[in-house]
């Protein structure tokens, strides 16, 4: 499939994108690339491969929930940019 800039354009309205004429011509190349691939892909095949909902496993492995030793304040303080009074010092972010 061969893409148009009117495609590129039809797509960033779509998503509410600006695009500029630079922009237009690098995605008409990269989506020409992507959707290349996908033809590659559809030509695979597939029917005798059952649909499948998800690929991942059906639970996770968990281990037992045991209580351990932490790190001490002043071995979690040796990281930080700045302290102050004992605690980690962050620049504001807030004003008022």
């Amino acid at each position: 499939m061969k893409l148009t800039s009117k495609d590129i354009r039809h797509v960033a309205e779509l998503a509410r994108m600006e695009v500029s004429d630079a922009d237009v011509e690098t995605y008409i190349s990269e989506l020409g690339r992507i959707l290349g691939y996908m033809e590659k892909l559809a030509e695979l095949p597939t029917a005798d491969v059952p649909p499948t909902a998800s690929v991942g496993v059906d639970a996770l492995p968990l281990r037992p929930d045991e209580e351990r030793a932490g790190f001490a304040p002043g071995q979690v303080l040796e990281n930080a940019p700045e302290v102050c009074e004992g605690h980690f010092r962050v620049p504001r972010v807030v004003e008022g």
